[in-house]
């Protein structure tokens, strides 16, 4: 039998030193082509790291900035940061005021535009305890950016202070909540307002990927309810979602935040905390019912009402409040 034999084409050296140079010809013209790329390439990058670099730089600067003007003002070093909500500033009547410190006056700091909210720094002592409060907060619909928003929350946190109370007007999509009720926050839904971390992260606030698995302290909720039941205040406890307004939500918005799995709707609260958080702050908050999820005819919501609701519960919020703060 006769055997079956491959035949290998044969090149010749002369053959592979011209395969070779024709390679290399395309080679270095398409490095040319792309040449101008990797270099545009190369200066978006260390455009972008010089960006976030300075942003950082100019974001620590403004907050040392502000810090040094208010330590000017009043030079004790709070222990806790209180932020009062809409209709919610009488709260300082519980406080023994020691020095009030108008937003206009501090260097880069926002400015309240909304009914409701004053507008000043107060400085003083709840049971001994060093505590500044936000008479006023800033919103998204206010036109201010996330980081803007936070801002304050960052300057309290290098003034001093080590634990935060937040209150907020809310209104419920649970069926069982009625207007003046108090809901305790154990967890809350942000997906729907900008994430005030979003961006070129500083390790001197915090870490960039911060744990959010527990924002709202535990043994403060425990302690809350314990106060609470001692003064035959009722209190419910539930879910918060963000929402940025100024609108009123629809009908079908409701049946979508309680599907959800929340109990309150509100338009603040949710950004501050993820800043504190992000900075190791220990954080507790109440959201006073304002108004109900109804959408029948007739029935409209407005900002005078949810005021007036928020001042009706108030002193049930300053006792709350207070009593956590002596304990701190």
């Amino acid at each position: 039998m006769a055997k079956i034999g491959i035949c290998y084409p044969k090149f010749s050296l002369r053959c592979l030193e011209v395969l070779f140079f024709l390679f290399i010809q395309y080679f270095l013209q398409w490095i040319k082509l792309i040449e101008p790329l990797i270099f545009i390439s190369i200066l978006t990058c260390s455009y972008l790291h010089l960006q976030a670099k300075e942003y950082r730089s100019k974001m620590i600067e403004k907050i040392n900035e502000a810090v040094i003007y208010l330590r000017s003002q009043y030079p004790e070093k709070p222990v806790a940061g209180i932020v009062l909500g809409s209709g919610l500033g009488s709260f300082t009547s519980a406080m023994t005021i020691e020095k009030e410190v108008l937003y206009s006056d501090i260097p880069h700091f926002p400015v309240s535009t909304v009914e409701g909210h004053v507008g000043k720094l107060v400085f003083g002592s709840i049971a001994g305890n060093k505590v500044v409060a936000m008479s006023g907060r800033f919103h998204g619909y206010e036109g201010y950016a996330a980081s803007e928003v936070v801002f304050p929350i960052r300057v309290m946190k290098f003034l001093g202070i080590r634990s935060l109370f937040i209150s907020n007007a809310a209104g419920a999509v649970n069926p069982t909540y009625k207007v003046g009720d108090l809901m305790v926050i154990t967890d809350h839904i942000s997906q729907f307002v900008p994430n005030p971390l979003i961006g070129a992260n500083d390790p001197q606030l915090g870490p960039r990927f911060p744990d959010m698995s527990e924002p709202y302290n535990r043994n403060m909720i425990r302690e809350a309810f314990n106060i609470a039941g001692k003064a035959s205040i009722y209190l419910h406890e539930g879910v918060y979602v963000a929402v940025t307004g100024p609108t009123f939500e629809t009908k079908a918005e409701y049946n979508m935040i309680r599907v959800l799995g929340a109990d309150v709707v509100g338009m603040s609260t949710v950004q501050e905390v993820i800043a504190a958080v992000h900075m190791g702050i220990t954080c507790f908050a109440v959201s006073v019912v304002t108004d109900l999820a109804i959408i029948e005819p007739g029935h409209n919501i407005t900002h005078e009402d949810v005021l007036k609701a928020a001042s009706d519960a108030e002193p049930r919020l300053t006792h709350i409040f207070s009593e956590l703060i002596a304990g701190l």
